[in-house]
């Protein structure tokens, strides 16, 4: 591990892949979709990952996780998940929340913090139909974020459950999405001499404030 680290160390690679002009669109959904696309031609791996932090409110621990951007809709940043997971407690006590979206292909990170709330049950619904049958299965095998025992409990679990749900498969009551809507962006591009770009758009009533961060 340490000559591992030692590598790590000494690997000095400078960021030249790209720079931000003084010339922003309007609104960070612009220039979020401009990158996203950049990134889908860039093919970078799963450019929807996105980390999800979430906090305790009880304790003050945050908590990190990699979910999927699912839609872009209304403004909102849609993922799936068990309600009764530990983020979907810790976002029912706690609804604000941060994702972070990675393309190191692009030398590309956006930040995005925004609150949190439940999607429509029919746009769930919409979404948990077009999962294929083994998905919607797990969801309801799964008591995500529960103590496990044994895995061969989870597998008979989902045995069962392929016995039971002969045709449609309904959506778990516990089982549905999130939207996060933002009030922070920031777009993060690296840059020669650790000099990176940050440029942050902050909500601010009806419009956006645009600046930039030292790096």
């Amino acid at each position: 591990m340490s000559n591992f680290l030692d590598e790590l160390r000494n690997d000095h690679r400078d960021f030249d892949s790209g720079k931000l002009t003084d010339f922003f669109p309007q609104t960070p959904f612009e220039l979020f979709e401009l990158w996203f696309n950049e990134a889908i031609k860039n093919h970078e791996k799963e450019p929807n990952a996105m980390v999800l932090s979430t906090c305790d409110i009880k304790t003050y621990q945050p908590s990190s996780r990699v979910v999927y951007l699912k839609e872009l809709l209304d403004s909102q940043f849609i993922f799936y998940t068990n309600y009764s997971s530990q983020k979907g407690k810790e976002i029912d006590l706690n609804p604000r929340a941060s994702v972070l979206f990675f393309w190191p292909g692009l030398q590309r990170q956006v930040r995005i913090d925004g609150n949190v709330k439940k999607v429509g049950s029919e746009i769930s619904d919409a979404y948990f139909t077009s999962r294929p049958r083994a998905s919607q299965l797990g969801a309801w095998a799964s008591h995500q974020s529960d103590k496990l025992e044994q895995r061969v409990i989870l597998e008979q679990r989902f045995a069962e459950l392929e016995k039971q749900f002969t045709h449609d498969i309904p959506r778990p009551e516990n089982w549905g999405g999130y939207g996060l809507q933002p009030f922070i962006f920031e777009f993060w591009q690296g840059r020669p001499s650790r000099l990176h770009d940050r440029i942050v758009y902050e909500k601010q009533n009806s419009s956006w404030e645009i600046y930039r961060k030292n790096p």
